[in-house]
């Protein structure tokens, strides 16, 4: 990943030092477990335990030579080792440290990935509570419907990445998996008690059936979680660009005082961080294709799987960490308009009432249609002509027919349409 969407702490997972830690890791208890059967001497096993490291670039050198990555590691310990390194990698294959530390480091991923998740919750959260009575014209298709308030907008999205937390947590559970199950996955060259042992140190469950490796619609599943965790990402940050846009103006993101908008005009400020998400959104959705491809795998193992894990794995889950804590940023942020909200309501001319009007004079016991008819031909003039919805139903005579003023005043209180918000907050924050 490009240094410009990667940040330090998840990066580090996926950098050759962890990976090396965590295979030698493995290896380790492994002998750990086979010296405690009696498998491998004691004295061998404090020798392995003592001596075994690692150094990347003697690695890379081996590996040129060798053209294994597993055989080139075990080459450079056993250099380090001596004699007792035979007992290193006794009766397993390279899958099971491969595909082990794999588990580890997206489980470490996880644990970043959901801090992050928890974090855009409480700002979600946040904001909702703040602006839970601020009403603001909700939309459809883009054009003035009826009103909702700022906050129950938050609230909604904070609804939806609290989904998205509990699938994490379904994920992580799906891929922290330990396999040492040897060639073809039959514990033919290592008793079954030894993966056991491993995968108990190393907080992991066994795998059901690993036929060498650990099957892949666990990872599939993982993935399209992270991609949807990314599409709801870009789903509030279309909000927020179409909320940023000069015709709407009812909130902002964050501009530096020394922050630039554009090279050729002064005035422009952009929400180039909601539009750069969208971008990321597109790139992390398209890996959701190879990871599910991965499932497909040629009778007991192939390594087609390999090289989509080595490049769209982390650079993956470096984009989605990247991608929740921008919008974190953002949302943190966030310039809030109430004036700009209540302006847009009032440049509707009270046509959000519409629905109000026509149900009333359904009551007046007339039919749905007559209603429909009478309501959207004073609604379009007044549109088309900014006027007063409001004064034009007083002054129709269809209208004032079957409703007096009095009536028509009580069906414009913009109180109406929130009446129900604390229910709505209750049900979900209790």
């Amino acid at each position: 990943m490009i240094p410009r969407y990667k940040r330090k702490e998840i990066s580090k997972i996926w950098e050759p030092e962890n990976k090396f830690n965590i295979w030698l890791k493995i290896e380790l208890l492994i002998c750990e477990a086979l010296s405690n059967r009696g498998d491998i001497p004691k004295d061998s096993f404090k020798t392995i335990k003592k001596n075994a490291r690692f150094d990347i670039d003697r690695i890379d050198v081996i590996e040129k030579d060798v053209k294994h990555d597993v055989i080139a590691f075990l080459t450079n310990i056993g250099e380090n080792i001596g004699h007792d390194s035979r007992f290193v990698h006794m009766g397993v294959t390279s899958s099971d440290i491969i595909d082990t530390a794999f588990s580890i480091q997206l489980k470490q991923s996880c644990s970043i990935l959901k801090r992050e998740l928890k974090r855009l919750l409480n700002n979600l959260k946040e904001k909702s509570l703040n602006f839970k009575n601020i009403a603001c014209i909700g939309r459809s298709h883009g054009i003035f419907a009826e009103p909702t308030t700022f906050g129950l907008k938050m609230l909604g999205k904070y609804c939806e990445f609290e989904r998205h937390y509990k699938r994490l947590c379904d994920a992580e559970k799906q891929i922290s998996i330990c396999s040492i199950s040897g060639a073809v996955g039959t514990y033919a060259n290592i008793d079954p008690s030894i993966e056991s042992f491993v995968a108990k140190k190393l907080r992991l469950k066994t795998e059901d059936v690993s036929t060498q490796i650990i099957p892949r619609d666990r990872h599939a599943f993982f993935f399209t979680a992270l991609a949807m965790i990314a599409s709801s990402i870009e789903n509030l940050a279309i909000e927020f660009r179409h909320l940023h846009r000069s015709e709407v103006r009812e909130v902002e993101e964050f501009f530096s005082k020394d922050q630039k908008g554009s090279s050729a005009m002064p005035h422009k400020k952009n929400p180039v961080l909601s539009e750069n998400l969208t971008g990321i959104a597109r790139v992390i959705r398209a890996s959701c294709i190879p990871f599910m491809e991965n499932i497909s795998l040629w009778h007991e193992r192939d390594i087609s799987h390999s090289s989509v894990e080595r490049t769209l794995g982390p650079d993956t889950i470096i984009l989605c960490d990247f991608a929740l804590s921008r919008m974190n940023n953002i949302v943190e942020n966030l310039v809030v308009d109430k004036k700009m909200m209540f302006y847009n309501l009032e440049k509707t001319n009270g046509l959000f009432n519409s629905q109000r009007v026509m149900l009333k004079l359904i009551e007046k016991n007339i039919s749905r249609e007559s209603a429909y008819k009478i309501v959207q031909k004073i609604a379009l003039k007044a549109w088309k002509e900014n006027k007063s919805f409001k004064k034009l139903l007083e002054k129709n005579n269809e209208v004032k027919s079957l409703l007096n003023v009095r009536e028509i005043n009580e069906l414009f209180d913009l109180k109406y349409f929130l009446k129900n918000i604390n229910a709505i907050y209750k049900k979900v924050l209790g």
